[in-house]
């Protein structure tokens, strides 16, 4: 017996990447009181997550060529999210570091980002949001996470 072509993998595939999609791009227009665009508030992120960091490290960590990675630390060091701090050995080196604006900045983005999305599971039945949970296990076991 056949899959119904709704099961079948590549037309599971694109069901599930225009609604991750549809998803991901309403998040992201969800956003802090600073109003960061995306990319500055992916590199606020990166360095709460893996701390001060060299602003070519987060370039390439952002997979962006250097010049563009300076312009967007020094606009999160103007509007203070973020710090550069001098290398005492190598003066030609600094790292940037996340200020407290800048954890506080990432804190209100997430939790109106998890508010909309709240907001939307509530609005499920029981049933759905536990079909979703069980998706959500199979999409991170997708994502090799």
């Amino acid at each position: 017996m056949s899959q119904p072509q709704s099961c079948r993998p590549a037309t599971l595939a694109g069901e599930i990447r225009v609604a991750t999609n549809r998803i991901v791009r309403r998040l992201r227009t969800t956003r802090g009181q600073a109003d960061l665009p995306e990319h500055q508030f992916v590199v606020l992120t990166a360095l709460k997550k893996y701390g001060p960091m060299t602003p070519g490290a987060l370039a390439e960590l952002e997979g962006v060529r250097p010049p563009s990675m300076t312009r967007t630390i020094n606009t999160l060091v103007e509007t203070g999210f973020a710090t550069k701090v001098g290398n005492d050995l190598d003066k030609r080196q600094v790292t940037v570091e996340l200020t407290e604006a800048g954890h506080n900045e990432i804190k209100e983005t997430r939790r109106r980002r998890d508010a909309w999305l709240t907001r939307q599971l509530g609005t499920l039945t029981p049933q759905e949001r536990a079909l979703l949970l069980e998706a959500s296990d199979i999409l991170k076991r997708i994502a090799g996470q």
